[in-house]
């Protein structure tokens, strides 16, 4: 080896290093595309629940005063919640598990400065978006819910995406436009909500994976 390769040898683990310390690169392909598959299970389960509820939108116009309607209204939604927190919670649990093995494999702690800083980054956009979607529904509007829910975790996505691998913004991108599109389709929410957290968690696992992990 000579001085020119030993220096580039050299320059290339100091880059290394310096990039292990700014950035959180432990984040795993297959994190993706476990939770894309969650989410796509709880869109299953919630087209399920929707279907056997007659709901039509002149239920929602011009029956609101009427008690059973409304009791209908909200035994959906809160059918909805609950399989969401439990999409998420399984989806954050087999992300954290396939992140944690491959913190291992890298030999990067799962826990640290770089870590704090992507989930500080991460959290403000979508705790921010998480109290005025509430506040939408307190209000009863549910049209925005979803593209609301795309935007504000893209934002999440974009923000944090400085703090770990540099395709995550593309991610984070993908998401805010499929959430203004889903704009001028109100009422297809849920499909919208498939194709985001589903459909794109998948392919940009699958792109990771083959780009840093398959070898």
């Amino acid at each position: 080896m000579n001085a020119s390769e030993k220096l580039s040898n050299e320059l290339q683990n100091i880059k290394q290093i310096m990039e292990r310390s700014s950035r959180f690169i432990s984040l795993s392909g297959l994190s993706g595309i476990s939770a894309g598959i969650c989410a796509l299970a709880g869109a299953w389960f919630s087209n399920k629940e929707i279907k056997g509820h007659i709901i039509t939108r002149a239920s929602l116009q011009y029956s609101i005063n009427d008690g059973d309607t409304l009791a209908h209204i909200y035994s959906l939604y809160s059918r909805l919640f609950q399989i969401a927190l439990i999409t998420f919670i399984a989806a954050l649990i087999s992300a954290f598990i396939f992140t944690y093995r491959r913190s291992i494999k890298t030999n990067v702690p799962i826990w640290g400065t770089t870590a704090r800083r992507l989930l500080i980054n991460v959290a403000v956009p979508m705790l921010a978006g998480g109290f005025f979607l509430i506040a939408l529904l307190q209000h009863g509007i549910f049209d925005f819910i979803a593209p609301g829910c795309l935007v504000f975790y893209g934002l999440g996505v974009l923000n944090a995406s400085k703090y770990t691998l540099p395709e995550t913004r593309y991610l984070g991108y993908a998401e805010i436009i499929l959430g203004l599109i889903n704009l001028a389709f109100i009422g297809q929410g849920l499909y919208f909500w498939a194709a985001g957290f589903g459909i794109m968690h998948i392919v940009y696992g699958i792109f990771m994976w083959w780009k840093y992990e398959r070898n």
